[in-house]
């Protein structure tokens, strides 16, 4: 049998191929034509959809439009405005670039476009894959894309599409990722001729914070912290959920590069890594972040759909974005909910990394510029031991509740609950969950200031590996010891573990090794062994906390309240639980009818 020719293949065919990768769904039809009404400087966007996309699709923008001439072209393959060389293409700066989508498009559907640059006294018209003249037609400044009948010639493709409110719910989620990305585009989307969105400019950031709102929800706008840090040529900003705001799915993550929406598995590792210390059980983070960085430091040229990216220094970034979140984190304090009141006056503190988190000026205030400190007459065991306070007999004056966020005890419930009054209402404070917190917050400072701690092994372990984890293992020799590991290489793919950090001589540490050895290889860093370490860290703590039923004086009670607002990631214990929860007086008048 001989072998089959070589044959160039008929264009649509071509064309109905590279749709394959292109055009999944109506939503990714809607992806490839906002992205160009966005690179076309478009301000304002209306998308009407029928039937979930299946039906239409139409796109209308007031950006630049195209030129008579190049109307039909831009159904070609490989035409487009956003690249002449090689050297656009390492640097793109556009959302499309590849000239593939209107064309993949107009294979499976029946497509008509229309635009009207400003210049020009009229609009112009072209249909059926670019083989049919430019028409005339009325038509203001911009561009209108209709995609009728999506894979009306390729049923195997449309066999595939689920329910019209499945497929609606995909392309609307499209639509809310750009809408967060750029603030500056009003955008109008209906659905059989009913309104879902009507999302007008927004350019301060309040305006920015109702969009958020809008499309993320009432709960995350609660819970969310604006954060904006740089260093150097790197920015990352927008919004964080409080841990005490998670997910059992990561369904509420955005993040943006260069205003390009991308899921990558660097920026993922290190947002978890970040938020490692505050939230447990497999709970995820919601946020909606902008990462800003030079176009050639990242390469978007990696995937069709191009959610993936390739960045240049991944290590640089990996370490700049789980710096910058984990001390906003940190930051954190007792107080009022940084996006419960758009119209407060905003504070912006600055971190001596470049942090900064914007949350409202009474949260934000130090606790030592509020109020005289207060001193304690006596300790329980267990508290005195890690947090030794003076305690002389001027404790008994009680400045006004309005002094400090978590405000003044007034009681304490069932051995459990702390009572304190403040001027948004009433505070319940988990004691035994906020002085774990306060405990493990310390017990991680002393060890950091006091190094590791590192403990040579009776018998050493030996530990057989790839010759490229072994290569890593050598090269990143001095970092295991910071670490307060001693590993060596004894051969081309063997290693040997002669001292681990005391705290961990009970640990599996061939594992380990493993671990960190994979994290380095797939991330340039790890932090495995400072996990574990905190691990039993939190573990002391827990034991060393206030136990429940344990009956403190009104002085101990508001020592730990004083305590919580200085400590990182108060907010949370070391399980993820909220520590205190805020009842306003508000809805404690709801409670009781007061005002009806």
């Amino acid at each position: 049998m001989s072998s089959a020719r070589i044959l160039l293949l008929p264009t649509q065919l071509a064309n109905q191929i590279a749709a394959g990768e292109v055009v999944e769904r109506p939503s990714s039809v809607v992806k490839e034509l906002l992205e160009n009404s966005l690179d076309a400087g478009a301000r304002r966007v209306e998308l009407d959809i029928e039937e979930g996309g299946t039906r239409l699709i139409r796109i209308r923008d007031d950006g630049h439009g195209i030129h008579h001439d190049d109307l039909a072209l831009a159904l070609n393959r490989h035409a487009t405005s956003k690249i002449r060389s090689f050297n656009d293409l390492v640097a793109v700066k556009s959302l499309g670039f590849r000239g593939e989508a209107l064309p993949s498009i107009s294979s499976v559907s029946r497509l008509s476009l229309a635009s009207r640059t400003p210049d020009s006294e009229r609009g112009w018209q072209v249909r059926n894959e670019g083989k049919a003249q430019p028409a005339p037609v009325a038509h203001p400044p911009g561009t209108t894309v209709e995609v009728r009948d999506l894979f009306f010639n390729t049923p195997a493709r449309r066999k595939f599409l689920r329910t019209e409110r499945t497929e609606f719910n995909h392309l609307e989620e499209v639509v809310k990722r750009l809408a967060l990305s750029r603030f500056d585009v009003s955008l109008h989307l209906s659905h059989g001729g009913r309104t879902i969105y009507k999302l007008p400019e927004a350019t301060t950031e309040q305006e920015q914070l109702r969009r958020v709102m809008t499309l993320c929800g009432d709960d995350f706008s609660a819970q969310a912290v604006m954060v904006d840090f740089h260093i150097g040529d790197l920015r990352l900003w927008g919004w964080i959920s409080q841990p005490t705001f998670s997910r059992s799915q990561a369904d509420m993550q955005f993040f943006y590069v260069n205003g390009r929406m991308v899921r990558d598995k660097l920026v993922a590792h290190a947002i978890r890594q970040a938020y490692q210390d505050v939230l447990y059980h497999g709970r995820h983070p919601a946020f909606v972040l902008f990462l800003e960085l030079p176009p050639e430091e990242v390469d978007v040229n990696v995937h069709p759909s191009k959610h993936e990216v390739r960045f240049r220094e991944s290590r640089r970034v990996h370490d700049f974005l789980f710096r910058g979140l984990h001390d906003a984190l940190a930051q954190l304090r007792p107080g009022p909910s940084p996006a419960a009141d758009m119209t407060e006056d905003v504070a912006v503190l600055e971190r001596p990394t470049g942090t900064a988190v914007r949350s409202p000026a009474f949260a934000a205030r130090p606790p030592s510029q509020t109020a005289i400190p207060l001193q304690v007459r006596e300790q329980i065991a267990a508290y005195a031991a890690l947090h030794p306070l003076p305690h002389t007999a001027e404790e008994q004056t009680e400045p006004e509740a309005g002094t400090h966020p978590l405000g003044y005890a007034i009681a304490q419930l069932h051995g459990v609950y702390i009572l304190a009054e403040n001027s948004e209402g009433l505070i319940v404070v988990d004691m035994h969950a906020a002085h774990e917190r306060i405990a493990y917050e310390r017990l991680k400072q002393s060890h950091g200031e006091g190094k590791i701690v590192s403990q040579p092994l009776l018998v050493p372990v030996s530990l057989k590996v790839s010759l490229q984890e072994a290569n890593l293992a050598e090269e990143h020799k001095a970092l295991f010891s910071e670490l307060g590991c001693e590993v060596n290489r004894i051969g081309p793919e063997n290693l040997v573990i002669r001292q681990v950090p005391a705290l961990l001589r009970e640990a599996d540490v061939a594992q380990l090794i493993r671990d960190v050895l994979a994290d380095l290889n797939s991330y340039g860093s790890s932090t495995r062994i400072s996990e574990h370490i905190n691990e039993i860290l939190g573990t002391v703590a827990c034991h060393g906390a206030v136990r429940a039923q344990r009956k403190l004086s009104v002085p101990e009670m508001n020592a730990l309240l004083r305590d919580m607002e200085r400590t990182e990631r108060s907010g949370q214990c070391n399980h993820g639980r909220p520590t205190w929860v805020q009842l306003r007086m508000e809805e404690l008048d709801k409670m009781f009818l007061r005002g009806r």
